[in-house]
């Protein structure tokens, strides 16, 4: 399973501690990112995982009425939506983190 190819990593390179990118720059190229676009990225993110956990629920509702005899589709609609919030975690603890850090330093 190629993790890269997943849409929530696209985009949220820059978030990681050993970028040369400095988010807070213009937008000046294809090289640089704005502090603007990581944050509709991380927006984007939370979209995502909160459709996914919508999903998941669509799926439990049917497969509890009787809609849907697929557990298939119901243990994949939660693997999703668990994934999807790990990561949403993690992302947001970097954030956090990164934040805490940058309160602590002293000028």
């Amino acid at each position: 399973m190629d993790i890269l190819g997943m849409a929530p990593v696209q985009g949220l390179e820059s978030v990681s501690r050993y970028t040369t990118v400095n988010p807070f720059q213009e937008d000046a190229g294809d090289n640089t990112l704005s502090f603007d676009s990581i944050l509709n990225s991380a927006v984007n993110l939370v979209r995502q995982t909160e459709d996914f956990s919508n999903a998941a629920e669509v799926e439990e509702i049917k497969y509890a009425t009787g809609e849907s005899d697929s557990l298939h589709d119901l243990l994949i609609a939660q693997q999703k939506a668990s994934v999807s919030l790990q990561y949403t975690v993690a992302v947001k603890n970097t954030v956090v983190e990164a934040y805490r850090t940058l309160m602590n330093m002293q000028f």
